[in-house]
C-alpha cells in the first residue's frame, strides 16, 4: 500500500517561493454533519468575484495543505469533501506565480502539489471532489484524487489543457485519468481536446466519460452531492467503476495518440510527445512511479522555448486581451438598452443569440419579409431551449430571453430606438452602404452602426452617410458563439463615443477586442488571405495538395485546405480577391480555386478523406510543373506571412506584433505553444530572414 510522505520539508522549500505575484486561493474548513457522517468541507475561495477562477500556485497549495492537514487530524470528522466558490472549482496553476523562482520554482510546485493532493486519497479517510463549476488543469486533478467524484451537470468546462500550454499534467493527471478510464479516454482528455482548439467538457459529458461518479443539476448541487456522499459511507449507495482493458485496446490507443500528435504538431510539441510517453507507462507504473516521471516532465519541459511561448501567449490572453491597445477612455462609451440586427440568416441568428444572452436587452431581427425575420427568431428560440435542456440556463431566463427577440420587416420600428445596429448581410460594398443609409434615415444620430464585414472598407461604407462618425467594424468569427475574437475597426471618420461603446459592447459579451486600422480584411482575414495566397500559388504550380496540406502541422491549426473548405472556397476566394485588388503585388488568386467556385465545389476533399476527383479534375495542370516538398512549402509560407505581418506593423494595422499574436490565437486557433505567429516566426529565425530583425 502507497503511504503519504510526510511532506513538511516540501512545505519549507514552497514558502521560500511564495510570490507577491500569486493571487492566493485560500482553502475555508468547515464541518457539515449529515445523518452518519461528519464532512469536513473544504471551499476553494481566491476572494475575487465569482467570475475570477481559484488557481493553484506555491501560496494556494500551502493554505489547500493546511487545511487537508486539520480534517485529517479532527477525529470528529469522518470523511474529506472538495469544492469550489459558485461555478468555479480551479482552472488550474498559477503560472505566472512561480515565474521568478527560478529553476528549481516547476519542480517545487509540481512535487508539492502531488504531495497535497495525495493526502486527499491517501490521508486515511473517504474524500469526495464536488465539481460544481470549471475545473481545469490541477483543478480537475484535485478531485481525481479523491476517493469519489461528482459533477454539476451544467459545469462549463472540465479539461487537462497542459499540453496546449507547452506542459503535461503535472498533478497526478498523467497517470490518474488511464488507470480511472482507459488509455483511451485518455488520449482524448490529454491530447485529443487539448490539441483540438483547447476543447472541454460540460459537466454531464464528463460524467458520461467517467469523469465523476454521479452528477446532480439545480441550485442545490452540493446539498445533493454532500447526502449522495453520506449515503456512499453508510453504505447505501455502492460505487462500481468499469475494469481498464490494459492489454491491445492499450496499445491501439497508445498508436492513436501518436497519430494525433503527428498530424497536430508535426512533431514540434515536446509536450505532446512527453504526453503519450506517460500515458502508454501508466499502464505498468505504480504511482509513486507515475507522479515521480510527471516531475520530471515537467522539469524538462519548463526549460523549452514551448513554455516560454505558451507564457507568452497566456500573458496575451488574460493580460492584453483585458486592456485594448487604443481602446478610448470607457466613460465615452454609450449605454446600449435595445440591438437591432439587419439580416435574419445564420450569422445573424448566431449574432442575435450571443447579444440576447450577455446583454438580457431587446434584439430585433429585420429581413426581406416576414416568413425570414421569424425563421431568424426561431433559430435563437430553438437554441435557448437546447441550453435550457442542458441545465445551462432555467425555465425563467429562457422564458426572459425569448421575449427579448423579436422578428420584423419595418426599420422604423425596428430599430427608431435602438442604441446599437449591425449589419450582417451580403458581402458586397453596395448592398452594404445601402442598407445603412436605410438604417440611418430611422434611427437616432447617436445610435451606433455597426458592420460585421470580415474585408471591406468602413470608411468608405461611411462615406455618404450623414454621420459616419458613429459607423464602426464589429468583426465576428465563426461560429459567433466559440471564437473568442472581435476585431473593432475605426474607420476614418469613426469618433472615440462610438469606438468606446463598441469596445463596451464587446466586453459586455465577453469577447477578446483588438482596435484595427481600417485597412483590406483587417488581421486574421489578411493573414490567412497571404497564407492561402502562397499555398494556392504553390500548388497551381505542380506541388499536390496532400503535400501542401502535410507541410504546416504544429504551425497552422489545420491543413490549408481543409481550412479553405471549412471557410467556403466562394468566401475564401472573395478575400482574396479583395487583398489582390489592394496589394496587387504579393496576393494571388488561384485560376483553379476560381473554377472551384464556379463549379460550385464547397470541399476540396470527398467523404473518404481523399481529394475530391472532380475537384482534381479542376486543378492546374502546369506542363513544367515545379514540385516542392513539404519543409519548402512550409519555408516559402512562412517567409510571406513574415513579409506581411510587418508591412502591417508599418502600416500601423494594430499596435504592436502581441495584437497580431492575440488575434491569430483567439480568431484563428494558432496554438499558445508557438506564440501565436510572430513569436513563432522569430524562433525559427524566419523574421530576420525576411526582414532583417525580430518582431521582438
Amino acid at each position: 500500500m502507497t503511504t503519504t510522505p510526510d511532506n513538511s520539508a516540501l512545505v519549507e522549500r514552497a514558502q521560500a517561493i511564495v510570490s507577491d505575484a500569486e493571487r492566493v486561493t485560500r482553502a475555508h474548513l468547515r464541518k457539515v454533519s449529515l445523518p452518519g457522517a461528519t464532512f469536513g468541507l473544504i471551499t476553494l475561495d481566491n476572494g475575487e468575484d465569482h467570475t475570477k477562477p481559484n488557481t493553484f500556485g506555491p501560496g494556494s497549495l500551502l493554505a489547500l495543505n493546511t487545511a487537508v492537514d486539520a480534517a485529517l487530524a479532527d477525529d470528529t470528522i469522518d470523511a474529506l469533501a472538495v469544492t469550489g466558490k459558485p461555478f468555479i472549482l480551479a482552472a488550474g496553476a498559477d503560472l505566472t506565480s512561480i515565474q521568478g523562482g527560478g529553476p528549481d520554482a516547476v519542480r517545487i510546485v509540481a512535487e508539492l502539489g502531488h504531495a497535497v493532493f495525495r493526502k486527499l486519497g491517501e490521508g486515511g479517510k473517504p474524500s469526495f471532489g464536488l465539481i460544481n463549476g470549471l475545473a481545469l488543469g490541477g483543478g480537475l486533478e484535485v478531485a481525481l484524487h479523491c476517493t469519489y467524484r461528482t459533477v454539476m451537470d451544467s459545469a462549463p468546462a472540465l479539461g487537462l489543457p497542459e499540453v496546449m500550454l507547452g506542459l503535461v499534467p503535472g498533478w497526478g493527471g498523467a497517470w490518474l485519468v488511464p488507470n480511472l478510464l482507459g488509455a483511451d479516454k485518455a488520449v482524448t482528455l490529454i491530447l485529443e481536446n487539448p490539441l483540438n482548439q483547447g476543447k472541454t467538457l460540460g459537466g454531464q459529458a464528463a460524467y458520461e466519460l467517467g469523469l465523476a461518479d454521479a452528477v446532480f443539476n439545480g441550485a442545490d448541487y452540493l446539498e445533493q452531492s454532500l447526502l449522495w456522499a453520506a449515503s456512499v459511507l453508510r453504505g447505501e449507495v455502492v460505487v462500481e467503476r468499469p475494469e481498464v482493458d490494459r492489454g491491445e485496446a492499450w496499445d491501439a490507443a497508445i498508436a492513436r495518440a501518436e497519430g494525433i500528435v503527428a498530424s497536430k504538431t508535426g512533431g514540434g510539441s515536446p509536450a505532446a510527445a512527453k504526453a503519450v510517453e506517460l500515458i502508454a507507462a501508466a499502464r505498468d507504473t505504480d504511482r509513486d512511479a507515475g507522479f515521480a516521471a510527471e516531475n520530471d516532465a515537467l522539469h524538462a519541459l519548463s526549460q523549452t522555448s514551448e513554455l516560454l511561448a505558451s507564457l507568452y501567449s497566456f500573458d496575451l490572453v488574460q493580460k492584453r486581451a483585458k486592456r485594448p491597445a487604443g481602446a478610448p477612455d470607457k466613460a465615452l462609451a454609450r449605454p446600449v438598452t435595445k440591438v437591432g440586427i439587419v439580416g435574419a440568416g445564420l450569422m445573424a441568428s448566431q449574432l442575435a443569440l450571443l447579444f440576447v444572452r450577455r446583454l438580457e436587452v431587446p434584439v430585433v431581427l429585420t429581413d426581406l419579409d416576414q416568413e425570414r425575420a421569424d425563421k431568424g427568431v426561431g433559430y435563437v428560440h430553438a437554441e435557448i431551449d437546447k441550453l435550457l435542456a442542458k441545465g445551462r440556463i432555467n425555465q425563467d431566463k429562457a422564458n426572459r430571453h425569448k421575449a427579448l427577440v423579436s422578428g420584423e420587416t419595418d426599420k422604423q420600428v425596428a430599430f427608431g430606438d435602438a442604441d446599437f445596429v449591425i449589419e450582417a448581410v451580403f458581402e458586397e460594398m453596395a448592398i452594404k452602404k445601402t442598407v445603412f443609409a436605410d438604417v440611418e434615415a430611422v434611427v437616432s444620430a447617436e445610435c451606433v452602426l455597426a458592420t460585421n464585414t470580415s474585408s471591406l472598407s468602413i470608411t468608405e461604407m461611411a462615406a455618404d452617410l450623414e454621420h459616419p462618425e458613429r459607423v464602426v467594424g464589429f468583426h465576428f468569427f465563426n461560429p459567433v458563439a466559440v471564437m473568442p475574437l472581435l476585431e473593432i475597426v475605426k474607420g476614418d471618420a469613426t469618433d472615440d463615443a462610438t469606438l468606446a461603446t463598441a469596445f463596451a459592447t464587446s466586453r459586455a459579451l465577453k469577447k477578446t477586442s483588438i482596435l484595427v486600422k481600417d485597412s483590406p480584411s483587417f488581421i486574421v482575414n489578411r493573414l490567412l488571405g497571404r497564407f492561402m495566397s502562397e499555398v494556392g500559388r504553390i500548388v497551381d504550380e505542380g506541388t499536390p495538395v496532400e503535400v501542401a496540406d502535410n507541410a504546416f502541422a504544429g504551425i497552422a491549426p489545420m491543413p490549408p485546405f481543409v481550412l479553405l473548405s471549412l471557410v467556403g472556397p466562394a468566401i475564401a476566394l472573395h478575400n482574396n480577391e479583395t487583398l489582390k485588388g489592394a496589394f496587387p503585388d504579393r496576393f494571388y488568386v488561384s485560376p483553379a480555386l476560381e473554377r472551384i467556385v464556379a463549379a460550385r465545389k464547397g470541399s476540396y476533399y470527398g467523404p473518404d478523406g481523399a481529394i475530391d476527383p472532380e475537384v482534381e479534375a479542376l486543378l492546374e495542370k502546369p506542363a513544367d510543373p515545379v514540385v516542392l516538398t513539404a519543409e519548402e512549402v512550409r519555408e516559402k509560407t512562412l517567409a510571406g506571412l513574415a513579409e506581411e505581418a510587418r508591412l502591417m506593423l508599418d502600416e500601423g494595422v494594430v499596435a504592436a506584433p502581441q495584437d497580431i499574436d492575440l488575434a491569430m490565437i483567439t480568431g484563428a486557433g494558432f496554438s499558445f505553444w508557438n506564440g501565436g505567429l510572430t513569436f513563432m516566426l522569430d524562433v525559427a529565425g524566419i523574421s530576420e530572414k525576411v526582414s532583417g530583425k525580430r518582431f521582438h
